[in-house]
């Protein structure tokens, strides 16, 4: 069987050498918490990581779509969408991707002073499910100013930075109520499409359908789509694929990241689709709109 640890296509990662590491590690702001290496993962097929002795930092991995294993304490526990692991420091481990459906991940190691304060008490796989009141595009906009800052944490104050991110970026996943709790209005401050929108920005990655966005809120996919139609003027559908057009052109104006990863961020398996698909949408092709708006 083909195992890879890393130099998968689309693959986006950042890591700091040793010894600017430990160098921060004397940094008051920087010593109790802080990554060491962070990184995107999408669809790795082949994915294989084995620690035989363990590690001095601790990991989360955050699984967006398909599905992985781990194995830790002499039990291999199965990884899936919407599911998240902190794996500890000092333990044996290994993790992958399973191989007919491979796993699209988010993950960093982090490490400092109070790293046990964000371990899990069990092993088990925590879930997070997009719904109306989620936050998880929020929680990827954590990731990405993190990602962003470390990248440039040769510069300490960005080193900084993306440890004060840290905290909140962790703190999502294990106060999850916490996390959650300011997007709990009542039903009358968040009507039905409201509701519909949020979840497909939280679903922003994925390439739902109507009759999966129709079950979800509980009614037949044509009184859904009849609904969500009467008050947008739109098919949901339409109004999905315009969000995450929409979103792109987020990335593609405040980040450095490649057309093709973008594409891949945003569920489109096929760069040359999402090429046709955002110059209908914006009325041109994606390398001429980043050219328009940044220069570049």
């Amino acid at each position: 069987m083909v195992k890879i640890k890393e130099g998968f296509k689309g693959e986006r990662l950042i890591s700091l050498p040793e010894e600017l590491l430990v160098s921060y590690r004397w940094e008051p702001l920087i010593s109790n918490l802080f990554v060491r290496k962070i990184g995107f993962f999408p669809r790795v097929k082949y994915h294989f990581v084995q620690k035989d002795k363990g590690c001095d930092y601790a990991m989360l991995i955050y699984c967006t779509e398909g599905k992985g294993w781990y194995r830790i304490l002499g039990k291999q526990y199965a990884v899936e969408m919407n599911q998240y692991i902190i794996i500890p420091p000092g333990i044996p481990y290994s993790f992958g991707a399973e191989e007919e459906d491979p796993w699209t991940i988010y993950w960093l190691h982090f490490q400092g002073k109070l790293q046990d304060q964000f371990l899990p008490s069990h092993p088990v796989p925590e879930t997070i499910l997009p719904n109306e009141y989620s936050r998880l595009q929020d929680r990827l906009r954590l990731f990405e100013e993190i990602y962003s800052s470390f990248s440039m944490g040769y510069i300490k104050e960005y080193m900084i930075y993306s440890s004060m991110c840290l905290y909140n970026f962790l703190a999502s996943f294990i106060y999850l109520e916490q996390f959650r709790h300011i997007m709990i209005p009542s039903q009358k401050e968040y009507p039905f499409t409201a509701r519909v929108i949020h979840y497909m920005r939280e679903n922003i990655q994925h390439n739902l359908t109507l009759s999966e966005l129709a079950a979800y809120f509980k009614y037949s996919p044509s009184h859904f789509s009849t609904l969500f139609q009467e008050e947008t003027g739109v098919s949901p559908i339409n109004y999905f694929i315009r969000l995450k057009i929409q979103k792109a052109c987020e990335y593609i104006e405040l980040s450095n990241m490649k057309l093709n990863e973008i594409a891949t961020l945003l569920g489109f398996e096929d760069a040359a689709y999402f090429s046709r698909t955002f110059t209908k949408v914006m009325g041109s092709a994606p390398s001429k709109y980043r050219k328009k708006e940044t220069g570049i």
